[in-house]
């Protein structure tokens, strides 16, 4: 537990975001992040696809506040789409409310959201609406609920660390739904602290979403539980075309490529731009044995400093410090 506190801290550090953004190349951020920009990106998607694998993007950022940057993510967003559809690539987008505006004002949100949507929509292109701490869950949730009245092709996340996990689930199970276990810093009287609990939750809704639900995204890097989904599936004689794997962009790469020959859906959730550095972090607090999945093909790479992935402030401290 102290160890995922460390990384969350990490996470919400705004100087550290900041200069993640400048350093990250020399950090190898390369490794976790599919590009810098919409045509690197699509290029990495295009690799993807060469071997059975969907991709879901998200356009990386961190702490918008201002009504000019949220404005900036959602064109971002709208130009991947185009991306998307021009090259007829096996993708569809991932958002986070608060990229677009909900901490600015809900209605301002809703009405990003809805041209993101419409857009995507008219290419029949799906789009998930990502879920961040419980202080923007239930926005997000109302969010959802709106734009559904209108639009068939969103969907969301549900967080298996939270209490009402399993009452959101019910409530959501008509939607193509993506099930992980949390990444962010949640106080007692909300979410389960201890793992196994929150480990047992997890396989818990997926089960039940995997026999009621319209389409699951098992997000896991974790070989026991994906495992355990093959022989539940198995048993209960659940089609294929009813859920997919999910992994994140640069972990576990062979077996995202094993997954895919088997001939399960698998898609990879492939985040680009410069602001990569919360999301990584997160990714740490997640599960601390994110790091090994990913180190090793840093070293492989002979990038200058390796260890900065496992220990990033410190780095970026010592980089910055220096151009004082």
């Amino acid at each position: 537990m102290l160890l995922k506190d460390f990384f969350i801290g990490l996470s919400q550090n705004q100087f550290l975001n900041s200069a993640a953004k400048k350093y990250g190349l020399r950090m190898g951020a390369q490794n976790v992040v599919a590009g810098t920009n919409i045509a690197e990106t699509i290029a990495s998607i295009k690799e993807l696809n060469k071997h059975g694998i969907s991709c879901t993007v998200d356009n990386l950022g961190e702490f918008v506040f201002e009504k000019e940057e949220a404005t900036a993510a959602k064109n971002q967003i709208l130009e991947v789409i185009e991306a998307i559809h021009d090259n007829g690539v096996d993708a569809h987008v991932s958002l986070k409310p608060s990229q677009l505006g909900l901490d600015i004002d809900y209605d301002f949100c809703k009405e990003n959201l809805r041209e993101i949507v419409s857009k995507a929509h008219s290419y029949g292109i799906f789009v998930n609406f990502d879920m961040e701490d419980y202080a923007r869950l239930q926005p997000s949730y109302d969010l959802l609920d709106e734009l559904s009245k209108d639009y068939d092709n969103i969907g969301t996340v549900i967080q298996a660390y939270f209490f009402r996990a399993e009452e959101d689930l019910h409530k959501h199970k008509d939607f193509r739904l993506r099930i992980v276990k949390g990444a962010y810093k949640e106080p007692a009287e909300y979410a389960y602290q201890d793992k196994s609990d929150i480990d047992k939750n997890f396989v818990k809704l997926i089960e039940w979403h995997l026999l009621n639900g319209k389409f699951t995204s098992i997000a896991t890097h974790d070989h026991n539980v994906i495992n355990h989904v093959k022989q539940f599936v198995k048993e209960h004689n659940i089609s294929n075309d009813k859920f997919e794997f999910q992994m994140l962009y640069g972990f576990r790469r062979d077996m995202q490529l094993e997954l895919a020959r088997e001939g399960y859906n698998f898609c990879t959730y492939v985040p680009f731009g410069q602001d990569w550095y919360g999301y990584f972090m997160r990714r740490l607090a997640e599960r601390p044995q994110n790091l090994n999945l990913v180190v090793k093909q840093v070293f492989n790479k002979k990038t200058n400093t390796a260890i900065g992935l496992a220990a990033g402030a410190f780095l970026l401290g010592r980089l910055t410090k220096r151009k004082k």
